[in-house]
Parts: structure tokens; C-alpha cells; sequence
């Protein structure tokens, strides 16, 4: 149920001392072929971690052969000099990979590297590079569960899945328990297969899975620097699936992960759906979903066990999405609390006693929908970032 699920790959996870705590905090996912396409989407953050901008180039060409990953530190907002971090570690890792046991013929531009961890700090190369190479010298065909785990930060669970089909498969693991609010990807994620597929065929299956899924998460409104998902195929079960069905596989690897990401969201007390119903299009009902997701006096009302309907429908009519305020009706739990806008049922038949939670949103404007996930606002929250660089 990992990373290294499906054929051709290799992983590991070594502590190479980047974190005080002394947990694994490298990891490597290696592609053994025969094939090496590959695809990936970046956080829309302007501002871009050196991982990022060194990733975003290797994948131009199309062809990515191993990908390391640190925890303990983001190398974002680091100039010059954290982008000169990156390439050194992209051609440590290929270096060491050249001339291990299963020698690859691969180059520092095969080699995509992500980062995650505290902002604006160099990392300590005189650490990072010799874990390159045990992590190097470590790789194992079932060590996904140890590159899942040297990717954690605040999470308190190391996240995999895999998706088996005839003959193929699609694995993946993930990283992310804050900043979830992504733009194209969250945080860091690794998917691999076993299929044969060309590089449109992967990049349009990762855009319509992560565009359902990682961006339709938001746990706390907050972008990151370093989110990246990277999808690599190996081909090694020599089969070539319909790119229907590569994009459905893929899609829910990502679903998986994206629920394990905001089960795990900082502080959270609530697993929250908001489910947006009878919009005009699907870009109205993402708007509205992702409006109340954000909304912190919902969000708060939701930590209190507080039914409170008056606040989602003020933070509906803040969004640009078509929709007459008299009209809109909205359920808690299954309870319409809302009809037309006014009170409904009695709010106190709404139990949110429990940790999951579903909103229900009826624009009544068309036939479209959508559904955003998020937590509430807890004091856990408040407190664990409040001291996260102390």
C-alpha cells in the first residue's frame, strides 16, 4: 500500500539529522524503468520555493528518473543560494545513484527535488548530502513506508494508497497537515504506476485528478511554497491503459490522499464536506464551497458545536457566484436549518457531536455542483502555529 506498490520503483527514508527530533527526514523514490515519463503540477504561490523552480525545469524535459525529498526545511525564500542548494542535490542524488548497486544512467536534470519545512532557512548540506547517499545505498522495493514517513512534518500519520487494476497499478504517498489551501497541487506528493503512458496522457490525468481532488481541500486558507505533485510511470507491467482509465486510477490514489491530508489538518476537530449544489456552473459551486471553507466564524461555529446557518449564508453572499439570497437553503447533518433564506427546522435537531460534518448548499440556480473539504478552527490550531518556528 505504498509509493513502491506498483512495479519498477524503489524508495527509502534515513534520518540524515535535519530535524532535531532525530526522525526520518530523507527520502528517495527511484524509477527503474523501462520508462521514465513523468508529469507534475506546482503550487500557484508566487513566491516559489528553489525545490520548486529546480523541479519545474526537470520536468520541461519530461523525463524523471528519481525525485529526493527532505523534511526539516524548505529552502524557500533562500536566493540564490538555496537554488545552488537544489542543483547540488539533484547531482548529488545522481551521482550516487550512478554508482550504486543498480547503477542508472541518469543526470542532475533527471532528478526533481521537493523540500518541506520551516521558510526562509538554508539547509544544512553538510547533513543533507550524506543522507542523499544513505538514502541512496537504502533503497529497497518495499521501502515506501519509510520515504512516506521522512516526509512528515506536523503530521501525525504517514499517508499512502494504491489503487490496484488488471495488471496495473497506481501508488502514491503524500505529506501535509497545514497550509492546505493548494492552487494546482498540496504540499508533497509522490504518485508512481507501472502503466506505459506517454507525457500528455500523464499530465493531463494529474491536472483533471488534483483539479478534483488536492484543490479542492482547504483546511486553513494558507498557500505553500513547496506544494508539488509528481506522477511517474516505469512502464515495467507493460500495459497501457485508456488514458480514461489512467486519469480515473489516478484520480482516486489523489482522492485517498487528499481525505488522509485534511483527516490529519492541524488542530482540526471537524472533517468537514461542503457540498455546493444547483449552481449555474461548476466554477460558481467551487467559489461558494471554497468561501465558507474559509470562513472563520463558520469555521469557529463548527469548533463550538454551533449550527450556525446565519454564517454560512453571510459568507455565500461575499462570492461573485449567480444566486438570489431569498432562494438559498442549507443543511446541516441532513437538517435544512435554511429554506429560502430564513429559518428552517429547529437548529437544535443538528447533532455535531461527532467529528464528521457535511454542509449542504442549494443555490437553486442550474444543475451543477462541487465539493470543498475542510476542518474548523480549533485552539490546537492556533497554538501549534503560533509556536511553529520556536
Amino acid at each position: 500500500m505504498t509509493v513502491t506498490s506498483p512495479k519498477g520503483f524503489r524508495a527509502s527514508g534515513v534520518a540524515a539529522g535535519l530535524k532535531p527530533s532525530g526522525n526520518l527526514d530523507v527520502a528517495l523514490v527511484v524509477n527503474d524503468g523501462p520508462d521514465y515519463t513523468a508529469a507534475a503540477v506546482f503550487t500557484g504561490n508566487r513566491v516559489k520555493a528553489a525545490p520548486v523552480l529546480w523541479s519545474q525545469q526537470v520536468l520541461k524535459g519530461g523525463i524523471v528518473r528519481a525525485v529526493v525529498l527532505n523534511s526539516g526545511g524548505a529552502n524557500a525564500c533562500t536566493g540564490t543560494q538555496g537554488f545552488r542548494d537544489t542543483h547540488a542535490t539533484a547531482e548529488h542524488t545522481a551521482t550516487v545513484l550512478r554508482g550504486g548497486p543498480k547503477p542508472q544512467m541518469i543526470g542532475a536534470g533527471d532528478v526533481a527535488v521537493c523540500s518541506t519545512g520551516l521558510i526562509g532557512e538554508l539547509l544544512p548540506m553538510d547533513k543533507l548530502l550524506p543522507g542523499v547517499t544513505a538514502a541512496a545505498k537504502s533503497l529497497d522495493k518495499d521501502g515506501g513506508g519509510q520515504a512516506a514517513e521522512a516526509i512528515m512534518t506536523t503530521d501525525t500519520v504517514a499517508k499512502n494508497a494504491v489503487v490496484q487494476r488488471e495488471g496495473w497499478s497506481v501508488g502514491g504517498m503524500a505529506k501535509g497537515a497545514g497550509m492546505l489551501a493548494p492552487a494546482l497541487a498540496t504540499m508533497l506528493v509522490v504518485i508512481t504506476t507501472d502503466a506505459s503512458a506517454g507525457n500528455e496522457v500523464l499530465d493531463a490525468a494529474l491536472r483533471e485528478a488534483t483539479r478534483l481532488t488536492f484543490d479542492r481541500i482547504d483546511a486553513d486558507g494558507c498557500m505553500s511554497t513547496n506544494d508539488t505533485v509528481i506522477l511517474l510511470a516505469s512502464g515495467a507491467s507493460d500495459v497501457e491503459p485508456t488514458a480514461a482509465e489512467l486519469t480515473a486510477a489516478v484520480q482516486e490514489v489523489c482522492h485517498n490522499l487528499a481525505q488522509q491530508l485534511i483527516a490529519d489538518a492541524e488542530g482540526a476537530t471537524k472533517h468537514v464536506a461542503i457540498q455546493v449544489q444547483g449552481a449555474a456552473s461548476e466554477a460558481d459551486a467551487v467559489e461558494v464551497g471554497r468561501t465558507v471553507a474559509g470562513n472563520n466564524l463558520v469555521k469557529t461555529a463548527l469548533f463550538g458545536n454551533d449550527p450556525n446557518w446565519g454564517r454560512i449564508l453571510a459568507a455565500v453572499g461575499t462570492t461573485q457566484a449567480r444566486f438570489e439570497p431569498d432562494r438559498v437553503d442549507v443543511a446541516i447533518n441532513d437538517v435544512w436549518i435554511c429554506k429560502g433564506g430564513a429559518a428552517a427546522e429547529d437548529r437544535s435537531k443538528v447533532d455535531l457531536s461527532g467529528r464528521d460534518v457535511t454542509i449542504t448548499i442549494n443555490l437553486r440556480e442550474g444543475e451543477m455542483d462541487a465539493t470543498i473539504w475542510t476542518t474548523d478552527l480549533s485552539h490546537a490550531y492556533v497554538h501549534e502555529n503560533s509556536a511553529y518556528s520556536s
